[in-house]
């Protein structure tokens, strides 16, 4: 079902809007429109443009929050001035302990960085100062590769003008220092580039040895947290005794910081003679929300709303909101897939539910396996909320009917009785019943055009339409007639065949002038040569004629699925020699299990085609406008 909806026009004092909002608002769902839109041609109306004066508050009570030790719910109140006074105040008092937080982890981030530059070579058991005295030697740190190591330890072996000395290593580089006289410095500088040595700048201020300033570092890095508890409890303890107004100053700043982005979807006036410029909304809301909104503000002197209903003349088009029974809301998934309805469009998803879980059922006739389909279903539906499984859960129950009727339990035929009939024992029937079923649909989807016909107003849809009256007579006396030649009777006169089948084809043919017609829509003919018209009219009959046909067979694949069930799981037994009174129940088991989640899979897949291609393209626009509520708007 759709719920049906008002158009709300809503205005007020410009300055005012947060708290109707907040007020009122709120306590609904409204799907807001851009009022703009609509009002776009008026010369004295403009958009809603304000800074937003509640986000730097809101965030800074976020910074605020992470000092409290407890973010719970709080029962007090306070208006949003009061909010931004409160949460501003705080965070001045935190000021001083923030800055000295900050300061503590930029002398983190350097020593970090400190230690980063000379851990590789905290093997080196030498005091870096003593370097600076050296006045005829140079040296250089950094790291090679170590397939490029060897190399440099032939090169250092042959040469007696340099030497490496090896601080750290892993499995990519190894990291140390050589050294070389001044006077052979350009060349043996040259000779480990082209070894693909990194030269690396190591701190030379260093009074001890590397692993002895890391020690030191360390230690040192340790205390810098321990200062940064010590702060952050110092920031806990500014705020613990005032958390119940942080807390209730944070909720309210987020709530109007929320609200405010209402704004969009606001138009305002321009000031007039008394100075006070108005706020516009326009939104959609169901019907007993707007009538409870009106009451609810009928003593509000500040608020004007003004109803409207759902018409042809509005610029705004309904959005569409179903509202179902619980067994049915997962088949809703199925309607959204293929579109949601217009707002004037019938729901199908009471039709869908019945036909699809139905088909599946003659489809995958079996006790126990559907038995299965039903537990695991409505399990996974129960815990998880997947509306998948929901549907599978139903199309589990109608799985047991069948197989009740088919006599089939995991796929054993004689063990229960069919209590209608055996498909393998029946083939030709089971065929032409699914064949005749599917005619039935196919009548019942016509029927259901008709209906959308009447209230979308289209009455040329109504009357010459393929699925339309014309359709119904023409492809319900064929219908009828091919049941009467299945049961052994006669056939009506060939001048009356004709008369039913020929009269609403020709109205299907020029549906087109007709519909004008009725509809008063100017020149009954399209602009262009009427010869080509009718010839494309032909070829349009043709194809609506083998429309009905191949549609109709297309529910073959009804029967087909029965049969396929029964004769997998006959081979399934055959595999695990039940013949032969010594079954293997193992494959009995992964049988069961094979056909249930293939087939399932298959024949779910199967009847949702038969459902949108057969049924829905003949009832059925799916143009329809989702309903979002504004905060869901908000959160996408």
């Amino acid at each position: 079902m759709i719920e049906k909806m008002k158009l709300l026009h809503i205005t007020g004092p410009k300055n005012d809007i947060d708290r109707v909002v907040k007020l009122y608002l709120n306590k609904y769902d409204i799907h807001f429109e851009n009022a703009m839109t609509s009002l776009n041609n008026l010369k004295n109306v403009r958009p809603f443009v304000e800074t937003n004066l509640y986000r730097e508050a809101a965030q800074k009570g976020e910074e605020l929050k992470q000092y409290l030790e407890v973010s719970r719910k709080t029962e007090l109140e306070v208006t949003a001035e009061q909010a931004r006074e409160i949460i501003f105040a705080a965070h001045q008092q935190l000021a001083d302990v923030v800055k000295q937080q900050e300061e503590v982890q930029e002398k983190q981030r350097e020593l970090k960085e400190w230690m980063a530059e000379i851990a590789p070579f905290i093997g080196l058991d030498f005091e870096l100062c003593k370097l600076r005295d050296f006045h005829f030697i140079d040296y250089q740190f950094g790291k090679i590769k170590v397939e490029n190591y060897h190399k440099v330890e032939q090169y250092v072996f042959h040469n007696p003008y340099t030497l490496f000395y090896e601080c750290n290593n892993d499995s990519e580089y190894v990291w140390g220092v050589y050294f070389v006289p001044h006077t052979h410095l350009v060349e043996i500088e040259a000779v480990y580039a082209s070894f693909h040595f990194e030269a690396i700048q190591v701190p030379d201020n260093l009074e001890d040895t590397p692993r002895q300033a890391f020690e030191q570092a360390r230690e040192l890095l340790q205390n810098y947290q321990q200062k940064l508890e010590s702060l952050k409890l110092q920031a806990v303890e500014l705020v613990k005794d005032r958390e119940q107004e942080i807390l209730a100053a944070c909720e309210c700043l987020q709530s109007y910081c929320d609200n405010f982005e209402i704004r969009k979807y606001a138009a305002c006036t321009r000031a007039r003679e008394d100075g006070i410029e108005h706020y516009i909304l326009y939104g959609w809301m169901v019907r007993k929300d707007a009538e409870q909104l009106q009451r609810e503000i009928a003593m509000d002197e500040h608020i004007n709303c003004v109803e409207e209903e759902p018409g042809d003349d509005l610029d705004s088009k309904p959005p569409t909101r179903l509202k179902n029974p619980k067994i049915l809301k997962p088949f809703e998934m199925f309607v959204e897939m293929y579109g949601l309805p217009g707002y004037n469009e019938m729901d199908p998803t009471l039709f869908i539910a019945l036909t699809y879980t139905f088909m599946f059922g003659v489809m995958f006739g079996d006790v126990g396996q559907g038995a299965c389909l039903l537990a695991g279903g409505i399990l996974l539906y129960r815990i998880k909320h997947i509306r998948l499984a929901g549907i599978v859960g139903v199309a589990g129950v109608w799985s047991v009917i069948f197989g009740f009727l088919y006599g089939s339990f995991f796929g054993f035929e004689e063990m229960i009785p069919a209590l209608w009939m055996k498909p393998m024992d029946n083939i030709m029937n089971t065929l032409m019943l699914a064949i005749g079923f599917g005619g039935v649909l196919i009548l019942v989807a016509m029927v259901l055009n008709m209906i959308n016909a009447v209230r979308a107003r289209q009455y040329g849809r109504l009357l010459f339409h393929q699925s339309g009256l014309a359709g119904l007579i023409c492809y319900g006396f064929v219908f009828f007639c091919v049941l009467l030649f299945a049961a052994g009777h006669g056939l009506p006169a060939t001048i009356l065949i004709g008369t039913a089948v020929g009269v609403p084809l020709i109205a299907i043919l020029l549906k087109e002038p007709l519909s004008h017609f009725i509809e008063k829509k100017g020149s009954l003919f399209p602009e262009g040569s009427k010869v080509m018209f009718f010839v494309e009219a032909l070829v349009e009959g043709f194809d609506v004629v083998l429309s009905y046909a191949t549609n109709t067979i297309s529910f073959v694949r009804v029967g087909a699925f029965a049969l396929s069930h029964a004769g997998m799981m006959g081979v399934v037994m055959t595999l695990a020699g039940l013949e032969k009174g010594n079954p293997n129940w193992v494959i009995i088991i992964l049988g069961n299990a094979l056909v249930a989640g293939l087939e399932g899979l298959v024949v779910g897949i199967q009847v949702l085609r038969l459902e949108y291609y057969e049924m829905f393209s003949r009832f059925y626009t799916g143009d329809g406008k989702p309903f979002v509520p504004f905060r869901k708007q908000e959160e996408r």
